[in-house]
C-alpha cells in the first residue's frame, strides 16, 4: 500500500467528472487499498478517486475514521437514487480544500447505489453524518467541490485567499 498525493484547489482535475469503472481487477483493488491508506493518513472520513488524480468512479469512506480497525467501505460507480429532507452540514471540510470549513446545505437522507469492491450490487440507505459523507464524495466524482455549494461571497473569499497563498509559496 502507498499513500497517494491529494490534489488541492485549484487543481483543474478536481472539476473533472470521473469515468465509470468498467472492470474490477487487481489494479482497481490496489487503487482501493491506496485510497484507504491515504484517507486514514490524511486523516479524513472519505476520499474520492478524483481527489488523488485517479479518473475512476470510486469512493472509500469510514465515518469512524478509525485507522486501527480499518473498517472502511467502498463504493464503485456510486449514484444517489433518492434524496430527501434538508439539513445544514455544519463546519464541513475537505482534504482537497485546505484550511477552510463552512456550513453546507445537504440532503438529510440519501439512498445510494453502486458496487462493492467485488462487483456486488450495493444499496446504502443513509441519514445524518453518513449521508453527508456520501453526498460529499459523490460530488467529487461529479467534479463538484463543497465550496461550489456555499454562498458566492464565501466562495470568492476562499478562492482569493487560496490563490494568494499559492503565489507566496
Amino acid at each position: 500500500m502507498s499513500v497517494l498525493d491529494i490534489l488541492t484547489y485549484p487543481d483543474p482535475f478536481l472539476k473533472h467528472p470521473a469515468k465509470p469503472v468498467e472492470e474490477i481487477d487487481e489494479r482497481i483493488q490496489q487503487i482501493i487499498e491506496d485510497m484507504a491508506e491515504t484517507m486514514y493518513q490524511a486523516p479524513g472520513v472519505g476520499l474520492a478517486a478524483t481527489q488523488a488524480g485517479i479518473d475512476q468512479s470510486i469512493i472509500v469512506f469510514d465515518p469512524e475514521a478509525d485507522s486501527s480497525s480499518r473498517n472502511f467501505q467502498v463504493l464503485i460507480n456510486p449514484g444517489i437514487i433518492d434524496a430527501r429532507g434538508k439539513v445544514i452540514s455544519e463546519n464541513e471540510g475537505c482534504l482537497s480544500v485546505p484550511d477552510f470549513r463552512s456550513d453546507v446545505p445537504r440532503f438529510d437522507h440519501v439512498v445510494v447505489q453502486g458496487l462493492d469492491r467485488h462487483g456486488n450490487a450495493l444499496e446504502i440507505d443513509a441519514g445524518g453524518f453518513l449521508s453527508t459523507i456520501l453526498q460529499h464524495e459523490i460530488d467529487h466524482l461529479n467534479g463538484i467541490l463543497f465550496i461550489d455549494r456555499i454562498s458566492a461571497l464565501k466562495r470568492q473569499i476562499y478562492k482569493r485567499k487560496r490563490l494568494k497563498e499559492l503565489k507566496t509559496v
